[in-house]
């Protein structure tokens, strides 16, 4: 199912300033708020498409992936997208709303009431980092990379107990004397840290967590066009956490490209420097080119001039944002003979005073400025 536009979600244009996003959300979020319209699910998920628009369009920098490409910024995690993954698959629940967002209620909702009647927190592994390189021909055309990964996991034979301190809710309650008479807060339990359950018994190899070390191969599935840098994520393949309420840590993938041999990269575009002998730039000749994509035939027409630039449109890299294929730019380099022998130096000396070898640029001729503003044009 398609999803809906983030400004009509909340009710706003896409001139939106970050005053008005704010209390477009705010609004949404009180209007759809689970604890004034309890056990309606409708409304629980227009709570949640509130609180993911809002994610998307208060951060400048998602907002202006979002107000370019539009939902399709963020696919395949793509980007740093969006941090929500539309709740649905293994994305934020109400409780992580209520613990990112939940200033935005202003002390009305949310925060610490709900949280004490839902018990202990769902305690997050910690998330693993690793670079993957790529080569531009997988760049090109993406790839799915079997890495090993050393993560943790709970041990065979960790059991559990209820904590103690605070009787299996994650928190405990704290009593201070103020000025304005004797307030009750609600703080994550220091026994548990929040899990409401502590280690019972372990095996000897698992550590003070129950947890040990283990060698996994993960499958990593990396779209095509992706840049240097580009870091994806791979949900649920980080280190597990202790407690049987807990869930994995992510796995986070940095993309790292190695420079070809031939190819230069510029964004999408690609940059081909190809050298003709001065016979073949006079006679012209066909010649054979490497593309990420395998070989191609190009012509060189007769008369070609060094530092011409042929564009090979489409043969450059796919887009990570699936706007278009770049093209490749063949710089055509004249090479100039360094030694000549006594023939060779004959010819060209008859040839230096003849009409034909005299640089003569005609007005239709461009200069390298404007064929390069020509191509882009």
């Amino acid at each position: 199912m398609a999803k809906k536009d983030y400004y009509e979600v909340l009710g706003l244009s896409k001139s939106a300033s970050t005053a008005e996003i704010k209390k477009g959300y705010r609004k949404m979020a009180v209007k759809y708020h689970p604890d004034k319209n309890p056990d309606d699910k409708t409304a629980e998920e227009k709570f949640k498409e509130a609180a993911e628009a809002y994610e998307i369009l208060s951060d400048d920098n998602k907002k202006a992936k979002y107000d370019q490409y539009g939902h399709a910024a963020f696919e395949n995690g793509q980007g740093g997208g969006a941090g929500f993954g539309g709740f649905g698959g293994g994305g934020m629940d109400m409780d992580d709303i209520f613990s990112q967002f939940g200033d935005i209620f202003g002390g009305g909702f949310g925060g610490g009431g709900r949280r004490q009647s839902r018990g202990p927190v769902r305690t997050k592994g910690s998330n693993l980092r690793i670079r993957v390189k790529l080569t531009l021909e997988e760049i090109a055309t993406g790839v799915d990379k079997k890495v090993k990964v050393r993560r943790k996991i709970q041990a065979k034979g960790v059991k559990y107990t209820t904590c103690s301190t605070c009787n299996g809710q994650g928190q405990v309650m704290r009593v201070t004397n103020t000025m304005l008479g004797r307030m009750q807060t609600a703080a994550t339990c220091p026994t548990c840290n929040g899990a409401g359950q502590s280690i019972k018994s372990k095996p000897n190899e698992a550590d003070s967590q129950g947890l040990i070390v283990v060698e996994e191969t993960v499958t990593i599935n990396i779209p095509e066009g992706v840049t240097e840098g580009v870091q994806l994520k791979v949900t649920g393949k980080g280190n597990e956490a202790a407690g049987n309420n807990s869930i994995s840590g992510d796995l986070l993938v940095v993309i790292e490209e190695i420079p070809h041999k031939k190819l230069k990269r510029e964004g999408v575009n690609l940059h081909y420097d190809l050298y003709i002998s001065f016979s073949e730039a006079v006679l012209g000749v066909p010649k054979e080119i490497e593309t990420v994509t395998g070989k191609v035939k190009i012509k060189i027409e007769g008369g070609t001039q060094s530092g011409k630039i042929l564009r090979l449109k489409g043969k450059g890299l796919p887009s990570i944002e699936r706007y278009g294929t770049g093209d490749l730019m063949v710089h055509v380099n004249v090479w100039t003979p360094v030694t000549l022998d006594k023939k060779q130096k004959k010819f060209f000396e008859s040839m230096i005073d003849d009409e034909n070898f005299i640089p003569n640029p005609s007005t239709t001729d461009k200069s390298f400025f404007d064929k390069v503003k020509d191509m882009f044009s």
